[in-house]
């Protein structure tokens, strides 16, 4: 399966080349982990030709009033695509009123429940989040850092990818990819980027 994960920043070079139609740029799945229009969104699952599943990042706040968005919402649910069974967690740190965001013990009781979700019907493949695990791709600054629950909950499920935004990869010394102690490929999706399965 090839995924298309996009996150934080629209890329007219992304739709270009959707746009081309190339033959070997076939996608099975657009993932979003946020903090990107509704309208560059519905572009990109147009041009790819693939299903949309999303999660808003911390700036998302109108897609709960806004029904244009096609796609479904991954937040604290688990989808099963093409065989693969995908689970999702919206947002970032509350670090100002009006954004998408939680506390570290709201996330870790949201956690909690999709955990339970994931492990009652059979785990989780591929885990899609806004914010990155806390230690693992974050920063030390309070609104970029990561989740705790987000390192349980690889702990427990063990998928094989999580795939996550909000840490631009232009901040600084930030690596598209790692491996958490857990064993899951993590992927920080800033603008774009292809994953196979």
């Amino acid at each position: 399966m090839r995924i298309l994960a996009v996150s934080d920043v629209e890329d007219d070079e992304l739709l270009e080349r959707l746009g081309q139609r190339d033959g070997n740029r076939r996608y099975d799945l657009v993932i979003s982990c946020g903090d990107l229009g509704m309208s560059y969104l519905d572009c990109v699952a147009t041009l790819a030709n693939a299903p949309l599943l999303y999660v808003r990042g911390n700036h998302d706040v109108g897609y709960k009033d806004d029904p244009r968005l096609g796609g479904t919402d991954l937040d604290g649910r688990v989808e099963r695509i093409a065989g693969l069974r995908i689970a999702g967690l919206e947002g970032s740190l509350d670090y100002r009123r009006g954004i998408v965001g939680y506390s570290q013990g709201e996330m870790r009781h949201r956690s909690v429940g999709l955990g339970l979700r994931a492990y009652l019907t059979g785990g989780i493949d591929i885990l899609v989040t806004h914010a990155p695990p806390r230690g693992y791709g974050d920063l030390s600054d309070y609104p970029h850092q990561g989740f705790d629950a987000f390192n349980g909950l690889l702990d427990w499920l063990h998928p094989r990818v999580m795939v996550h935004g909000h840490v631009h990869l232009d901040y600084g010394m930030i690596e598209r990819e790692r491996t958490h102690p857990s064993g899951t490929r993590l992927v920080n999706a800033f603008g774009w980027h292809e994953i196979e399965l």
